[in-house]
Order: C-alpha cells, then sequence, then structure tokens
C-alpha cells in the first residue's frame, strides 16, 4: 500500500484562491506571498499529486483535467476545516447581526450563506431584509443594517468593492430582436430610481433607439414574470436568471453593447464588531465561489 500523502492546507488555499480571484498575482497578494513563492506552491502542489494541474494558453494558464478534480475537492476541503475552525473559535459569540441584500442574491446562494454562519455561530440571531439598492444604502448609513450587499457604495461610509458582473439584456428565448421594428422597444424595470433602469435607458439613448416603459414593479420576480409573459426586454446581470428566459446578444439582436455593474460590501461601522466581521468574510467566501467558472479558469502568470 502506498504511502499517504499529507495535502498542505496553505498550498491548497493558495491554489484555490488563484482560480477565484483569477490571477496567481492577486493570489500572492491576498495570502500574503510573493509570486514565486506561490510558482513553487503550484509545483509542489503538483510533485505531491504526481500530476499536473494547469498548463499554458497563450499568455495565461489554464486548468487541466486534473487540476479542475483538484480544484472542486480542495473547496470542499477548504470549506470544512473553515468550518471546524470558525466553529470551535466563534462559539462564544452572541448578539444579532442586521444583513441587507438586493433580490436578485437572496433568491440564490442566500440559504447556503445563512446555513454556514448558523453551524459557525449558533448563539448569533440573523436578521436579514431583501430591498431595492437605495433603501439599502440607505438602511447601512442610518444604522438600520449592519451590512449589505449592494450596487453602490453610497455617498459615504465603509464599502468594499467585492466584485463586478457584466450587464446584459434579457428576454424570451427566440426573441427577434430590433430588425425591422418600428415601434419603441418594450422595457421591463424596476420603478425609478434604480441603477439597472438608468444604464438600460442610457445605452438605448446613446444609440438613437425609441424606448417605452412596459412594465414596472417593485420586485424582481415581477420583472421576470413580466419578460416570461413577452411583454418586453429587461436589463440585469445573469446571476439569477431563470431557466425560462435567455440572455440576448448585443450584436446579432441589434441591442447596444453593455459594461458591467459592480457589487460592494457596505458596512455600517468601520471597525465592525467580532459578529459583523464573521459574517462579511462568509459573504466574501459565497460570492467569489459563486462567481467562479472552475472549467478552463484562465489565471495569468504564476510569476
Amino acid at each position: 500500500m502506498l504511502p499517504r500523502i499529507n495535502l498542505d492546507m496553505d498550498v491548497l488555499r493558495t491554489f484555490v484562491t488563484a482560480f477565484e480571484l483569477g490571477s496567481f498575482a492577486r493570489a500572492a497578494a491576498r495570502v500574503g506571498r510573493s509570486p514565486s513563492a506561490v510558482s513553487s506552491q503550484l509545483r509542489k502542489l503538483e510533485e505531491q499529486v504526481g500530476r499536473a494541474l494547469v498548463e499554458r494558453s497563450g499568455r495565461g494558464l489554464v486548468l487541466t483535467e486534473a487540476g479542475e478534480v483538484l480544484l472542486g475537492r480542495a473547496r470542499r476541503i477548504l470549506e470544512l476545516n473553515d468550518q471546524t475552525v470558525d466553529s470551535l473559535r466563534g462559539s462564544e459569540l452572541e448578539g444579532e447581526v442586521r444583513l441587507g441584500l438586493p433580490q436578485d442574491f437572496a433568491e440564490t446562494w442566500l440559504p447556503r450563506v445563512l446555513s454556514t454562519f448558523a453551524r459557525a455561530h449558533p448563539a448569533v440571531r440573523i436578521e436579514v431584509r431583501t430591498e431595492r439598492n437605495a433603501q439599502l444604502v440607505n438602511h447601512v448609513m442610518t444604522g438600520k443594517l449592519d451590512l449589505a450587499l449592494a450596487w453602490s457604495s453610497g455617498a459615504r461610509g465603509c464599502s468594499e468593492r467585492v466584485a463586478e458582473l457584466p450587464l446584459v439584456w434579457i428576454g424570451q428565448p427566440g426573441w427577434q430582436g430590433m430588425e425591422g421594428r418600428d415601434q419603441p422597444l418594450p422595457l421591463i424595470a424596476f420603478e425609478a430610481p434604480c441603477v439597472f433602469r438608468e444604464a438600460c435607458t442610457t445605452a438605448l439613448d446613446r444609440k438613437g433607439l425609441a424606448w417605452r416603459i412596459a412594465f414596472a414593479s417593485p420586485s424582481l420576480a415581477g420583472l421576470w414574470a413580466a419578460a416570461e409573459a413577452g411583454l418586453g426586454v429587461t436589463l440585469r446581470t445573469a446571476f439569477s436568471l431563470p431557466k425560462t428566459l435567455a440572455v440576448l446578444e448585443p450584436g446579432p439582436s441589434g441591442l447596444p453593447a453593455l459594461g458591467s455593474i459592480p457589487v460592494y460590501l457596505l458596512r455600517a461601522e468601520r471597525e465592525p464588531s467580532e459578529t459583523v466581521a464573521q459574517l462579511a468574510g462568509i459573504l466574501r467566501e459565497a460570492l467569489a465561489q459563486e462567481l467562479t467558472i472552475p472549467r478552463r479558469s484562465r489565471p495569468r502568470g504564476a510569476g
């Protein structure tokens, strides 16, 4: 029987971090090591498993088949390790934390985030609000929420940019596009003010395309229902896109190309309590994992 090999937890964390951040250089900064040290860690990991984990693709690196397998399992190993440590360290944490989220996030991975936090800190009460972006920012600024994910950083306070999501046009599968259309484009949007609504109308105005608001709703579920019914198209991220709807490509559809929208983690206090800090850390990790595309990820340069 071959001797068992104990994988180095720090090396696994660097490996996972590199493919979550999309760069070995960024991973080096995150874990507090030099790029050359990160390269050495990668070589050590490949020696331990006896397989190549990454390969060159142009100027970057992509995962090999063995690397894809290891990435998924390394995440589970690290998650179990972190849950164990958090449960032991955080068993004495008590109190309450008030969290705010856009509807996009609340309907996708919120249960997993809450479950992870509750296992680590069973004595802490969590109050969650899912509201419009402007309300979330205002509640953090006025101290009604301790923590929130939002689409803007707010005029003041403590904010941290944690992600960048592409803006996309969304509508029924098989939507015919703008070609031959002699009527204003029917839009589905949140009631104003709304950062997505503003981005949508600004993009159309710049291209000289006529539009009208065909359906306005205060809820994301309302937007999806109207789009599924064929009342028009909407602009959002694809983060919580229902399977019944499709992303409409800007070129073929005749719709204008779009940019992206940042996601901010807002805190009511510059020096948050340990309870708030623990939940903020779980949110960062969950968001990074949710937005990672493990197959053929392309970190740039290991050195």
